[in-house]
């Protein structure tokens, strides 16, 4: 019984501690981001703190993260950000109780951490990019110290009023001032990042995307089939996967963007607006992207149709060569306005594949989530290599001299789409009545085309599905297969035979660090 007294009466001293703390925390984050909404919306603590963290995270981990959460990774790393900032706090408050300036000092250095990941971050606009983080940092020691002494300080009357303890009406009537004024500074912050980024979304808004010289070949007919569960042969904008490490999307306005192109071997060095891009000859095709962090039979593909300048023509203009034809350069480094780099082979690029620069997506701007206002893409190239998003720079380089972001983690240099197939319907651990069932799904090779698929049940014999009609060698192409399902349970296997007549290997591999391979399964019961 004394020992809950006393776990009791303990707890009751630290709660002001913690709750000073929180509220100490609250308001250097409120504050750092009314700071970065004067200064740069993407230059707040959690912003550069949770980059930092993505950047120095194993391949291995982000993989994992990426398999767990999808889109939602994150989120959940915010979140954890968060977390584990509110202990430390509250940690920090209950040291403030008898240790003040240590308290202090400890928020103080987070905002201290902040600014140097605002500094170091690979996008970083200078000194102040540190502003937001620095004066977060300051404001919460302050209010740490302020709440602190509160909750520390002797009642009227003192120690011949009744013996020691703390004022709780007075320091409740400054934590809640503090609350109240640390949530006013956090929605001015989100207002001020909310209007800077409006003329961007007006940008987009007025974009009206011109006639395609080369429009794309009409779907034909047959090449979407009518089977319910199976992806559409368009992949919607909204459905869309999205992977990148961007914990806010880049908001950039069209009539300030700007494209260079320079570097080794590039005799005629290019500075590009958006207007000149859409004044040029544009192309339309229907493309097929392909994560590289898509593991086996997993959602992160699909299938638009785009709109963009020819990539080898710009290239030409800037007097580049490929390797082939005694270029200087074999690595082309786009850069997105976040500090992202890819390095795509330059003999891919300019070997005849349409590989552009897109500004527009199924018949609209490109969505913000997906590169606006220009992204880049190359069919057949995993896009770690190739789909940089809100690019604004392209160098010509070798990959001798240097290493993009993803390479530096263990990621290879080239990575050509592997062959897959995916089992879309039925779902694993479906329970399918017996008689006829349809088994569906997509198939992929990039660059070389589908041109068989084969389903097995259990350990029986390989048997061929029907292919939908094939659009180009750049897109995936539908199958589906007629099963007389039995009752039990049962193991469906895809595989496919590309255009260059590999069969798609058996073998198991992670996505780390070229992409997935191995046959899809899925387990169904039926009833």
């Amino acid at each position: 019984m004394a020992g809950v007294t006393t776990f009791r009466s303990t707890l009751s001293r630290a709660a002001p501690g913690a709750l000073a703390g929180l509220l100490a925390a609250f308001t250097a984050l409120a504050l750092a981001e009314l700071v970065a909404g004067l200064v740069r919306p993407t230059a707040g603590p959690v912003t550069v703190v949770g980059g930092a963290v993505i950047d120095r995270t194993p391949a291995a981990v982000k993989d994992f993260a990426i398999r767990t959460f999808g889109e939602d990774d994150k989120a959940v790393l915010q979140l954890g950000i968060l977390v584990v900032l509110a202990f430390i706090a509250m940690g920090l408050g209950v040291l403030s109780l008898r240790h003040r300036r240590a308290g202090g000092a400890g928020v103080l250095l987070f905002g201290i951490v902040g600014a140097f990941a605002a500094l170091t971050r690979p996008d970083s606009a200078g000194v102040g990019d540190a502003l937001p983080s620095v004066a977060g940092g300051v404001a919460g020691a302050l209010v740490l110290w302020f709440l602190a002494s509160k909750a520390a300080r002797q009642p009227a009357g003192g120690e011949g009023g009744g013996g020691a303890g703390w004022n709780r009406r007075g320091f409740l009537t400054a934590a809640a001032a503090t609350a109240v004024a640390a949530t006013a500074s956090g929605a001015l912050g989100q207002f001020l990042v909310d209007r800077k980024g409006q003329g961007a979304v007006a940008s987009r808004d007025a974009l009206v995307l011109p006639e395609p010289a080369s429009p794309a070949t009409a779907v034909p007919a047959g090449a979407e089939l009518k089977v319910p569960g199976i992806s559409p042969f368009t992949t919607p904008n909204r459905d869309f996967y999205r992977v990148d490490t961007a914990l806010v999307v880049p908001r950039v306005d069209a009539g300030t963007w700007r494209l260079r192109i320079h570097g080794k071997g590039v005799t005629r060095p290019r500075t590009h607006t958006l207007d000149q891009l859409l004044a040029r000859p544009l192309i339309e095709r229907d493309i097929t992207l392909t994560c590289v962090s898509n593991e086996v039979g997993g959602p992160y593909i699909g299938n638009a149709r785009w709109l963009g300048v020819p990539l080898a023509e710009l290239l030409r203009e800037a007097g580049v060569r490929p390797p082939s034809r005694g270029g200087k350069a074999d690595q082309l480094v786009a850069r997105s306005v976040d500090g992202m780099t890819l390095g795509s082979p330059v003999e891919d690029v300019m070997d005849g594949r349409d590989a552009m620069l897109a500004v527009g997506m199924n018949g609209e701007p490109l969505p913000f989530d997906h590169g606006f206002p220009v992204r880049m893409l190359v069919p057949g190239l995993y896009g770690y290599v190739s789909a940089c998003k809100w690019i604004t720079d392209l160098e010509l380089t070798t990959f001798d001299a240097y290493d993009p972001y993803w390479v530096k983690r263990s990621w290879a240099r080239r990575a050509p789409i592997k062959t897959q197939a995916r089992i879309d319907t039925p779902k694993p651990f479906a329970r399918p009545a017996a008689g006829a069932v349809t088994v569906g799904g997509v198939a992929w090779a990039q660059r070389r085309g589908i041109t068989r698929v084969e389903v097995r049940v259990d350990d029986g014999r390989w048997q061929d599905a029907d292919l939908a009609v094939q659009d180009t060698v750049d897109t995936w192409r539908p199958w589906s297969y007629r099963w007389n399902a039995t009752p039990g349970g049962h193991t469906l296997t895809v595989r496919a035979t590309d255009g260059a007549g590999r069969v798609q290997t058996e073998e198991r591999a992670r996505t780390v660090p070229d992409g997935a391979s191995g046959w899809h399964s899925v387990f169904v019961t039926v009833s």
